[in-house]
């Protein structure tokens, strides 16, 4: 994320019903490298030409190009579809937000920027991923009961637009031999997930494949 996305990373937020940050607020987070991690995915209007991009998510990176879909270089335009934050908090990698536009979910954008957070938490040097998320946000819950994470408590009336409790879930420890393999198998299924939708994109229309930047 750099700090030009901020504008449309709002109306993503206004979009998605959420309690908007302002622009300082994410300013001031996109400058903390030493703690925080932020991406951006956006939807290309053409074929990627495969060209590597510049990026701080090596391994997300790897999964991206054997398929295709690539980081847009830093001066791209195409739109942004999704996007999500990450900072350390002591061992703990927090996921601080991730949202996806309407039209765009349901295609696998809120799993891929879900991995480059998890890249970031290990660049971070973080042990554990955490976050919260709404008791009534199933789908969500579901994603992250796959990549690890587990209910560990409450937090009543946690959001402000509505006074919705919070339920809190974390991983064990990310830097064990069993999670990593476990994460290299999800991301064999995401690539493949998105693989097929690239070549049902290449054969009927102009890609609309989303990419993390």
């Amino acid at each position: 994320m750099r700090e030009e996305d901020i504008p449309a990373v709002q109306e993503i937020e206004r979009q998605s019903q959420m309690a908007p940050w302002s622009a300082l607020t994410y300013r001031r987070e996109i400058r903390n490298r030493q703690s925080c991690r932020y991406v951006v995915a956006r939807a290309d209007t053409q074929l990627p030409d495969g060209t590597p991009p510049a990026t701080d998510y090596p391994l997300l990176l790897r999964l991206l190009q054997r398929i295709g879909l690539v980081a847009p270089a830093a001066t791209s335009t195409a739109p942004i579809v999704g996007y999500g934050g990450i900072w350390l908090n002591e061992t703990s990698g927090h996921i601080t937000t991730i949202a996806v536009a309407p039209a765009h979910r349901r295609r696998g954008v809120g799993e891929l920027i879900l991995n480059a957070l998890i890249d970031g938490a290990y660049e971070l040097n973080a042990q554990y991923l955490s976050l919260e998320v709404r008791v009534s946000n199933l789908t969500a819950q579901r994603l992250y009961l796959k990549y690890g994470f587990r209910p560990v408590g409450q937090r009543t009336n946690y959001y402000v637009d509505n006074h919705e409790d919070a339920l809190v879930m974390w991983t064990d420890p990310i830097t064990t031999t069993s999670y990593k393999e476990r994460l290299c198998e999800l991301r064999r299924q995401l690539h493949e997930r998105l693989r097929q939708q690239v070549d049902q994109v290449v054969v009927g229309s102009p890609s609309n494949g989303p990419t993390v930047g």
